[in-house]
């Protein structure tokens, strides 16, 4: 018998009748995923962020200079060239290559939102994990970092009151003038940090993890940042110590937590003590 009532069936969709996975709607087409890609993306990503490693080493040395090369050409002009020691003993030139330091980080941030964000196809935020864990809430994780850096601070406090040591060059940039104590104690807790838990436990600790396994990140990561410091510090063994305990606890925090944000945290709380010192311990008389 003939009717007619439309039918029920409905006619497959292309894909479905290819057996494809149907697509939503606006949803841009993923890229295909072969093993040989698989393979190669890790490495790409780890070049990708040593070389965003020694593009911020590399502005940590030039811009610095550069925004004090007017004040070494006006010094030139008025007083004759000036040799190394002239400069060392320099009160403004001192002063000057520490408020540097403040573009260079902004610089440093500007590069290290580009990797990351791919030219702003990615969140930044998101992406480099810079956000508590899912199983740490704010209170708790703020609670859990600022007793790792009560501890970290006591420890370093012990480790330099053991073994002592002469005056870092840190320490005779800083004790040159009170606008260099200052401006050192500003970019220890507003920009150093960030940029530096970003470039170390965000940007490089996460290129090496998923290329080389989280031993070799927590090792090459902790190294390199110790190192960066260690120059700073040449003369002074037990602040050498304390700089690379601070470099192993941060990154291994990185690695428990799978965040950077607790790292940063920790590395803030830290430096923040620190300048505190710094900037009011001429009005005190601390460590004199």
């Amino acid at each position: 018998m003939i009717t007619n009532e439309p039918s029920t069936e409905q006619t497959p969709l292309p894909t479905e009748a290819a057996g494809l996975p149907e697509q939503r709607f606006n949803e841009p087409p993923q890229p295909v995923s072969t093993p040989e890609a698989a393979r190669t993306l890790p490495w790409i990503e780890l070049l990708m962020a040593i070389l965003t490693w020694f593009a911020s080493v590399a502005l940590l040395i030039f811009v610095p200079v550069i925004v004090a090369l007017p004040y070494f050409i006006y010094v030139w002009r008025t007083r004759g060239l000036p040799n190394a020691e002239a400069l060392a003993n320099d009160k403004t030139f001192l002063f000057i290559s520490i408020v540097g330091i403040v573009p260079t980080h902004l610089l440093t941030l500007a590069v290290i939102w580009l990797v990351v964000t791919q030219g702003r196809k990615r969140p930044f935020w998101k992406t480099i994990g810079f956000e508590w864990p899912e199983s740490v809430g704010p209170f708790a994780g703020t609670a859990a970092c600022l007793l790792i850096s009560i501890a970290l601070l006591m420890v370093g406090a012990f480790v330099t009151w053991i073994w002592g040591g002469g005056k870092t060059q840190l320490d005779l940039l800083v004790e040159s003038s009170i606008p260099a104590r200052l401006a050192t104690a500003f970019v220890a807790v507003f920009t150093a940090p960030l940029v530096e838990e970003l470039i170390y436990r965000g940007v490089l600790y996460s290129a090496i993890e998923r290329t080389l396994g989280t031993a070799v990140a927590v090792i090459a990561v902790s190294a390199l940042f110790a190192g960066v410091h260690v120059f700073q510090y040449v003369n002074n063994l037990a602040v050498i110590t304390v700089i690379t305990l601070l470099s192993i606890t941060l990154t291994l925090v990185r690695a428990y937590s799978g965040k950077v944000l607790p790292s940063f945290v920790i590395h803030l709380i830290f430096n923040g003590v620190q300048s505190v010192i710094i900037a009011l311990s001429p009005f005190f008389g601390w460590g004199s």
